[in-house]
């Protein structure tokens, strides 16, 4: 087995000692997004797509669902912009995991360029809103729970949470597909 924090090709750098509370938010977002980008990272197709026994997710599906999240969250909740594009055109009633199901169709190629994307857009949401407020920046968008807006501060570490809770679940499956192993 190897360790998945010695490869090259994904660069990851922990969070700094000693930062104020927004560059400290943002690098741990940072550092979770490059552990999910790692244990995805030089895989075909076919072993993003594969699965472990009794669940239907998948290491593509992962890197699809997070850059459906990068956009949700970042670029509709907190400044109100359109949905984009794949995400638009989905019927999410009639296929609520649509992100997950359909990420077997895409290439390896697809699916980083479509988290990239969305992560170097929420990156820009990001500083825009602190830009503009801080990390106390109210949503454009209401909870639909409490029925009031979010602050940055409240977004940064549900991704934060968002990405460590699916970085358990690509370790499992990096292990099942290649053995590789590591933080």
């Amino acid at each position: 087995m190897t360790s998945d924090d010695e490869s090259p090709d994904v660069p990851r750098t922990d969070p700094p000692l000693d930062a104020d509370e927004a560059t400290s938010l943002v690098a741990f977002l940072d550092y979770h997004r490059a552990t999910l980008r790692q244990k995805a990272s030089g895989l075909t197709a076919e072993q993003l797509a594969r699965t472990l026994p009794s669940s239907r997710l998948t290491l593509g599906g992962l890197l699809k669902h997070t850059a459906l999240n990068e956009d949700s969250w970042f670029g509709e909740v907190l400044h109100g912009d359109a949905h984009r594009q794949p995400w638009a055109s989905v019927d999410w009633d009639a296929d609520p995991d649509w992100e997950f199901r359909t990420a077997a169709d895409d290439s390896p190629e697809q699916l980083f360029a479509l988290h990239d994307a969305a992560v170097s857009r929420a990156r820009a949401d990001i500083e825009r809103a602190l830009a503009d407020g801080g990390l106390e920046h109210r949503s454009a968008t209401l909870s639909r729970k409490e029925n009031q807006t979010f602050t940055l501060r409240w977004i940064l570490l549900h991704m934060i949470e968002e990405y460590a809770r699916h970085n358990g679940h690509a370790d499992l499956l990096r292990e099942a597909v290649d053995g590789t192993t590591g933080e």
